[in-house]
């Protein structure tokens, strides 16, 4: 695992929902002056993700080098090759991911942005509809989708720009000797200045430096927690590790609460809830939030340590995916995001040991095939590093 690389100088804002990221995200665009990079697993093609279009294609029409990945399962078989040409036609550089899974079975699953080596993005939020599902079925929500991103600037932005720049050349045509290169480039820091504002660092999960990053930030940020750990994800199928972790902080006495989506996949709920009963045992609290879709990957621990990020817990996040979180060592980002988490606590249900003892040995056993044809797909998708 490379070392965290945390820095100092980051001014950073939490934007909360697609309204707020969007906003920023197109008024950076739309001030842009050299070039842009945009990495994404989705991007849908509804009102929404056209203004982002729009958008790209005016920077690019007044001279800036826009440059664009998608991923080619997240933004869709035939939608992605369509982007592209539409993107191409118009002066905007776009390459999807991994199509035809010609490099494997991972995808990129990150959602980064930086633009005119100045301003970053960062977040759970891809380029679609706020209030429309993700799914590919366009059905309304009934409220906003739950998630977030984070604008940030200084000393960060240059690692940032340095990974989607690699993305972006892997993708393209690179000789064997040239790809070594990169990876040894990729490996030296940036020059850094003015350090000053929020320590933080970028946590990158891909399947050669980077392979453990993300799992063992949570798991040494949960091995110190020593009041609470609040954890949102709407994908909870963590290996043993990660659960373990989570019980071992609630057992020495932390107050360890799991915000987790549910409702848009039956066997993924199934999974999810085949962990119940030890974590509750263990008291691990757990909510479950149904008012719209959660899809924020985000975490708070003792007010002092916090992430957003793309990351789910489940093996694919974990174990296969390129992702990318941004980890921030500040009291006052911490703080903001947990009201945040707070609020999103009050709107779910929470979960009675008392109900989940009593379940039917139907139920028990549903959850418990989900967990093991879950796992036994994992293992095999991961070559048996899902454990």
């Amino acid at each position: 695992m490379a070392k965290l690389g945390f820095c100092d100088g980051n001014q950073l804002q939490l934007l909360f929902s697609g309204e707020e990221y969007f906003t920023h995200l197109l008024t950076a665009i739309d001030q842009a002056q050299t070039e842009i990079y945009i990495e994404t697993y989705i991007y849908s093609n509804d009102e929404t993700a056209n203004r982002i279009s729009r958008a790209l294609i005016n920077a690019a029409r007044r001279g800036v080098k826009v440059q664009l990945i998608v991923d080619w399962i997240g933004t869709g078989r035939q939608h992605a090759p369509l982007l592209q040409e539409h993107f191409q036609e118009n002066g905007v550089f776009c390459r999807i991911f991994n199509p035809w899974f010609k490099r494997g079975l991972a995808r990129t699953h990150r959602k980064l942005a930086v633009i005119d080596h100045q301003i970053g993005f960062i977040g759970g939020i891809n380029i679609v509809d706020d209030c429309l599902a993700d799914d590919g079925s366009n059905k309304p929500l009934p409220f906003p989708r739950w998630d977030f991103a984070v604008r940030f600037t200084g000393t960060l932005v240059p690692f940032a720009r340095k990974e989607i720049y690699a993305q972006w050349i892997k993708l393209g045509k690179l000789e064997f000797l040239k790809r070594l290169q990169l990876a040894v480039n990729l490996r030296a820091k940036p020059v850094l200045d003015n350090p000053q504002d929020a320590l933080a660092a970028l946590v990158i999960r891909d399947n050669l430096r980077n392979r453990n990053t993300i799992q063992k930030a949570y798991l040494k940020a949960l091995g110190s927690a020593r009041r609470t750990a609040t954890l949102a994800n709407p994908y909870f199928a963590p290996g043993r590790k990660f659960r373990n972790a989570l019980i071992n902080a609630a057992q020495r006495g932390v107050d360890v609460q799991l915000l987790l989506g549910v409702g848009e996949f039956d066997w993924q709920d199934a999974v999810a809830q085949s962990y119940y009963p030890r974590l509750l045992a263990s008291g691990v609290k757990i909510y479950e939030y149904h008012k719209t879709k959660l899809h924020a990957k985000v975490a708070v621990i003792d007010d002092e340590w916090a992430t957003v990020g793309s990351s789910n817990f489940d093996g694919l996040s974990l174990f296969l995916n390129h992702e990318a979180n941004l980890i921030v060592l500040d009291q006052d980002f911490s703080r903001t995001l947990n009201q945040h988490l707070q609020m999103g606590l009050r709107d779910a249900i929470q979960i009675d040991p008392q109900c989940v003892v009593r379940q039917s040995w139907l139920r028990r056993s549903k959850h418990r095939i989900a967990f093991w044809f879950y796992r036994l797909l994992m293992r095999l998708a991961t070559l048996g590093q899902y454990r």
